[in-house]
């Protein structure tokens, strides 16, 4: 049995990436492999997170006996949100069409929404082979970028961007099944396809794997915390992992430690990542000591800060995709035990906090209320603990990685088999 994943955007395990958090793919491949099934993973060339090529061209790496990565050569781009993107897009998807039809065929194609380009790729190529596609929602393109215009602009931009959604809506009616990491983001694809749920279109949320890293590297990483004065238990340390774009409102982590330096109520916030807007934030955060922007970390580091931390930072937009997903950075934090703070009060992933007693939430943008509940929760480490515990234990009953991607493999592999018996 030959599986394809095709996904971009993701970190790719590849030279100095290796120590990289894998992503779903990442990890759905790894556990294919696993599995004993032969698993070939179609990416980008491109580091979409450090902003720069891994390869100079097309590149082929053997990975495990069983998995290979291929890699396609795009342009590349500086920003998330740009034209250069787009290009970028358009530039990988042509490259698989050409790439793939030298290929061995494979028995079951899951090819990632988005991109719509490459997705619309994968159908193609799956209706010329007669090889069966599912689409995996993990965004719900091209409808948020509608929502991303300011009201009087989004008419024109929806007739701007006609061909995308009719694109968009072939190329999931074609599909062969619908997956995704929420119900709401399965029902949101079906609806797309216009067609009824059927049996076939399952959610698999998103998983975190369960660390394991040599003793060296927990070492390193705890060197570069010392350097920077995180320590553990020695002060209450709000954790933000994700990058700084125009879609998380970051701003309003900044507006909070604002308030509280005012209030000389000590807490740090640890603002990791990369990003379009990260020099924008540096400079409206250069007043303030208790905010720390340490860049791009890699997981050991990442894992490190999460073990030193009170509380993870998840601020969503207001926006009805982010309300009904379950994110992969709250499923992070609640890995090592870290209570989830969030925004808005309200949507699949406040009701799952609130429901498990492990996290709370607060208004979207609302500074102040931010600030207040950090600092109750400063004051009540019995709270602290106790949300910490059922942290772990929803995220050992629904999210360990192990367990969502062996089931999401055995669903690919039945999915297989019965469409080649």
């Amino acid at each position: 049995m030959h599986i394809w994943v095709i996904t971009i955007g993701e970190p790719v395990p590849v030279d100095g990436n290796r120590y990289d958090r894998l992503h779903r793919s990442g990890l759905l491949t790894r556990s294919l492999e696993k599995r004993g099934t032969r698993t070939t993973w179609w990416t980008s060339t491109f580091d979409h997170f450090r902003k720069k090529h891994l390869a100079l061209d097309h590149s082929l790496v053997q990975a495990g006996p069983l998995l290979t990565i291929r890699m396609l050569h795009g342009y590349g781009y500086r920003n998330n949100i740009s034209l250069a993107r787009l290009w970028d897009h358009r530039k990988i998807a042509a490259s698989f069409a050409r790439e793939a039809e030298n290929s061995e065929r494979p028995d079951v194609i899951i090819s990632a929404w988005p991109t719509i380009e490459l997705s619309a790729a994968a159908i193609q190529y799956g209706r010329q082979h007669d090889v069966p596609v599912i689409l995996d929602m993990r965004d719900m393109w091209p409808d948020i970028f509608i929502e991303s215009l300011p009201p009087a602009f989004r008419y024109p931009g929806r007739i701007l961007l006609t061909k995308l959604f009719r694109d968009a809506r072939r190329t999931c009616s074609a599909a062969a099944a619908i997956t995704g990491i929420t119900d709401a983001f399965v029902d949101w694809g079906v609806k797309k396809a216009r067609r009824t749920r059927r049996l076939r279109d399952i959610s698999f949320p998103m998983g975190y794997p369960k660390a394991y890293f040599p003793a060296d590297k927990i070492r390193a990483a705890e060197s570069f915390w010392d350097r920077r004065g995180i320590y553990a238990g020695k002060e209450f340390v709000a954790c933000f992992l994700g990058s700084f774009g125009r879609q998380l409102d970051v701003e309003c982590l900044i507006g909070a430690a604002r308030i509280l330096k005012n209030r000389r109520q000590p807490v740090k916030f640890v603002l990791c990542g990369a990003g379009d807007y990260l020099e924008r934030y540096r400079q409206m955060a250069a007043d303030i000591s208790e905010v720390i922007f340490p860049g791009w970390i890699d997981a050991v580091t990442m894992h490190v800060l999460m073990r030193r931390s009170s509380v993870g930072l998840d601020p969503l937009p207001n926006r009805y995709d982010f309300l009904a997903t379950i994110n992969n950075k709250a499923i992070e934090y609640m890995s090592a035990g870290l209570p989830v703070i969030s925004s808005p009060r309200h949507g699949v992933l406040h009701d799952l906090l609130k429901r498990y007693d492990c996290g709370d939430g607060y208004a979207s943008g609302n500074a102040e209320e931010l600030a207040t509940l950090l600092t109750t929760l400063r004051d009540a480490p019995d709270r602290l603990k106790s949300w910490s515990r059922n942290a772990t234990a929803l995220f050992e009953e629904a999210f360990v990685a192990e367990k969502v991607y062996d089931r999401m493999s055995a669903y690919l592999e039945s999915f297989a088999a019965a469409e080649n018996s």
